[in-house]
């Protein structure tokens, strides 16, 4: 018999494999941060001997959900400035206030708030696109969650770099800094087609593919920027983007809501994946992404929430219920994205997209051992016929019970192992105090 660390049996999991199997009664065995092995439960307990076993009769193992875009420490500014359209959002109020605010301590202590409302709805991995990267960077090895940082590169000024080149030199010291950990990870984040010329995306490019990182980048968000840039260029700004060499599998198309037949066939030939942010894009009135259509075309598609001042939460069992049925609505058939394609999109897919699914994404020997389990005997969650589709259309982020991260436990029955919430929240309060005082 062997000794192992954990195991954990429960009354399903969800390994989101290939097959999209369903397992009942089986058992995850965890071993020095990884999935040893998956298992019918008398087989596991006649096999491995454990130094913990959990026993979890009325919930669900899932793998850990991956939000594929956001802005954590934006956290801070959940609220602030709500029912404005994009670009009135963003240029009368977020990036006045961020002139005034941002700094190292703003994004570290935005960042746990961020962190804390994704792990409690049992994301294990996020992306993050915000200034200050250092500073999330610790925030998320402190606290012991995933992430990747695609560090914003814009052409003007920022808080974090006054020029492109200065931001790119920083985004390749990051990566110097964390290659060693196995929780942090670096992208380039070119902010959008509209805000980064053509010779930082040509840098970019070259340097991505000699680190081996991907790209995010906010692409087609708006009708408004395709019109635009047409306006300017004469090119949409896929067409341009592919012509400079950007679109490859290494890119993140964050948002892609004005798309037309040639955009989609483009990211199909380059490989290059989509993230889905419905809940934002609905609020800032920028779209919708045709779901539906890219799957069908083979492109992969990833789940994100965006920042919490466009969204308002980083609920990824929100997201996923949402995305599920404006898919369907967008291509007018109820069919479209069943629950089994949604939950890919928030676990297996956004690792795919982040360059990350040989490690997590799924509940499979060898992977790291990114595990949630969830409740399912909560009065909206009852009767349970299909637990796929339960979790997707009626389960609330309140129902995660247990959070696992590397095979570390970061919540235990609902309470936080790594985080503390007390002071986490006085934090809160006192950054809400002084930001709710700005002229």
């Amino acid at each position: 018999m062997k000794s192992v660390e954990l195991m954990i049996h429960a009354r399903w999991i969800i390994p989101v494999d290939a097959d999209n199997r369903l397992l009942e009664h089986h058992t995850a065995v965890v071993d020095g941060g990884r999935i040893l092995d998956c298992l019918p439960q008398d087989q596991a307990l006649s096999r491995y001997k454990a130094s913990q076993q959990i026993r979890l009769n009325d919930h669900v193992l899932i793998p850990g959900l991956v939000n594929a875009h956001g802005h954590a420490a934006m956290s801070l500014f959940r609220g602030i400035a709500d029912d404005l359209p994009l670009q009135t959002w963003l240029e009368s109020h977020i990036w006045p206030l961020e002139g005034q605010w941002i700094s190292e301590d703003f994004v570290y202590q935005g960042t746990q708030l961020a962190i804390a409302e994704m792990l409690r709805g049992g994301t294990t991995c996020f992306a993050d696109m915000y200034f200050f990267p250092e500073s999330s960077a610790q925030a998320a090895s402190d606290a012991g969650i995933r992430v990747q940082l695609a560090t914003p590169i814009i052409d003007f000024p920022t808080p974090w770099a006054n020029t492109t080149d200065e931001a790119i030199h920083k985004t390749t010291t990051l990566h110097d800094n964390w290659r060693n950990s196995t929780l942090v990870s670096v992208a380039f984040g070119p902010h959008a087609p509209y805000t980064v010329s053509d010779e930082p995306i040509k840098r970019i490019i070259t340097l991505a593919e000699e680190l081996d990182v991907p790209i995010h980048m906010h692409i087609h968000e708006t009708q408004q920027e395709v019109d635009d840039a047409i306006a300017a260029t004469g090119m949409r700004p896929i067409e341009r983007l592919d012509k400079l060499g950007l679109l490859s599998p290494r890119l993140l198309c964050v948002h892609g809501t004005a798309l037309n037949d040639d955009d989609i066939e483009r990211l199909q030939q380059s490989g290059s994946s989509v993230v889905h942010c419905p809940e934002s894009n609905l609020k800032l009135a920028s779209g919708f992404c045709p779901v539906h259509t890219l799957q069908q075309q083979g492109i992969n598609v990833a789940l994100g929430t965006d920042g919490a001042a466009s969204n308002n939460d980083l609920d990824m069992f929100g997201e996923l219920s949402t995305a599920a049925m404006l898919a369907k609505a967008v291509a007018k058939d109820a069919a479209a994205l069943p629950a089994t394609e949604a939950l890919r999109m928030a676990t297996i897919n956004g690792a795919r997209a982040m360059g990350m699914d040989q490690e997590i994404g799924s509940l499979e020997a060898g992977k790291l051992a990114d595990i949630v389990a969830v409740r399912m005997d909560e009065l909206n969650s009852l009767p349970l016929y299909n637990p796929v589709s339960q979790l997707v259309y009626s389960t609330r982020s309140d129902q995660v019970s247990h959070v696992w991260v590397g095979g570390r436990q970061l919540i235990n029955d609902g309470k936080f192992t790594s985080l503390n919430i007390s002071k986490i929240t006085d934090q809160t309060k006192n950054w809400q105090s002084r930001l709710g005082n700005t002229p």
